[in-house]
């Protein structure tokens, strides 16, 4: 991110901090990545705490709350969809992991397939991508990515 934009945002602007994934997405080098692995704390107390109603209740909110975070924030910045916006992939993982029992098995397995959706993004996700702007379609690529993992994943724990 130049300074210009950099100037426009700030990790203490609570929509701006949610929005870098907990200041993940702000990382040199692959802050997509990064902003996964910040959702996985969420992913491991809502798991582990959390009933699946209270866990799909959190992860319905953190999708639809994202629409605005992310809009606001690239709007902020004057950059659509921005690298250093993370927010979708925290959505994106809670989708991955939904009703999955957790193990670092799963969580690692998980990981891997909403990376690989996310970058490859696989149509319908790449359509969006690339024709559906403003917060949602900031969300929706990644929200998408996470539905295809879910069903992969549970796919293969119904195989094993």
């Amino acid at each position: 991110m130049d300074k210009q934009i950099r100037s426009r945002v700030s990790l203490l602007n609570p929509v701006h901090f949610l929005a870098f994934g907990f200041g993940s997405g702000l990382a040199a080098k692959m802050p997509g990545t990064f902003g996964t692995l910040a959702a996985l704390p969420l992913v491991v107390l809502l798991s582990h705490y959390a009933s699946f109603s209270v866990y799909l209740i959190v992860t319905i909110l953190v999708s639809i709350v994202g629409i605005w975070i992310c809009g606001k924030t690239a709007q902020d910045m004057g950059v659509h969809d921005d690298s250093s916006i993370v927010w979708d992939e925290v959505a994106g993982m809670l989708i991955t992991m939904l009703a999955v029992p957790l193990s670092w098995q799963t969580l690692l397995v998980g990981f891997v397939l909403f990376r690989f959706f996310d970058i490859l993004k696989p149509w319908p996700i790449s359509y969006l991508d690339k024709h559906v702007h403003g917060g949602f379609g900031i969300m929706i690529d990644d929200v998408l990515a996470g539905v295809f993992a879910l069903g992969v994943l549970h796919l293969g724990l119904f195989l094993i």
